[in-house]
This record gives C-alpha cells, structure tokens and sequence, in this order.
C-alpha cells in the first residue's frame, strides 16, 4: 500500500511539474546586448549573479553525441542568483521552498529572436519571489 501511495504521489508531483509555466518578454537587440541587460538588472538590484550557465553552447556542442542534429537555440543562457531578503522570507514561511532556490532568469536566440524570461514560482510566498523575477526581466527587456 505504501509503495502505491508513493507512487501515485509522484505521478501527481511529475504532472504539476511539468505544467509549471514561464513567463518571456522579448527583447529589440542582440543575444549579447540582452545578456548585458539581465547581468546588469539583477546586479542593480544588489544581487550577485553566483552561476551562468551556457545552456545554448551545452546543447550545440552535444547533439551530435546524443544522435540529435536540431538546433533548439543559437544561444542561451541561464543567470543564477539568490536573495537572502526574500530567499530568508519565503524559506522561514516554509523550509520546502529551498527547492526553488536559486533562482534564475534565462536569455535566449532562436533564429533572431531573443526573449528573457524566468520559471513562474506557486502561489504563495514565492510569489515575491516571482514579483523580484518579473520587475528583473520587464527591467532586462526595456518594459
């Protein structure tokens, strides 16, 4: 019985973490330019960037070793951060939503078009999280 329990749990946790959403805002410029824009919002708003992860080089230098020869991005990356304002709040509110932690808003190309957007955070604490994500993308992408 317990295994089955176990089981339907992470049936369901799978199928909410799949719908989880995003939120994009485009942005005029060059892939470079929105990379400068995102290190410069989060940095302004006292933030450390701690992690860029170069997702885009990752997949383009691995697809051939995983028998794949689709482009999903000319570029892409990942800045990672954390506050410890908000990531003390939302975490002293509930310890569970260190899964969150840290946080990260992505930059990508794909045929010309370069968009900056973050994971979308549930509701309630984390959605100071998701505001702090949301006034750092709108900032990056000159909305």
């Amino acid at each position: 019985m317990r295994v089955f329990l176990w089981a339907a749990a992470a049936a369901v946790a799978g199928s909410v973490a799949s719908a989880q959403e995003i939120v994009t805002y485009p942005f005029d410029g060059s892939f470079e330019d929105a990379t400068f824009s995102v290190e410069s919002a989060i940095v302004g708003e006292g933030l450390v960037v701690d992690y860029v992860s170069h997702v885009g080089e990752m997949l383009n230098r691995t697809g051939e070793d995983v028998g794949s020869d689709v482009t999903i991005f000319d570029a892409a990356d990942v800045f990672l951060f954390c506050s410890a304002v908000v990531s003390r709040k939302v975490m002293e509110a509930d310890p569970a939503n260190i899964a969150h932690c840290p946080y990260g808003i992505f930059v990508t190309d794909k045929d010309g078009a370069v968009e900056i957007g973050y994971r979308a955070m549930p509701d309630g604490p984390m959605q100071e999280v998701q505001a702090l994500l949301d006034d750092i993308a709108k900032e990056a992408a000159g909305q």
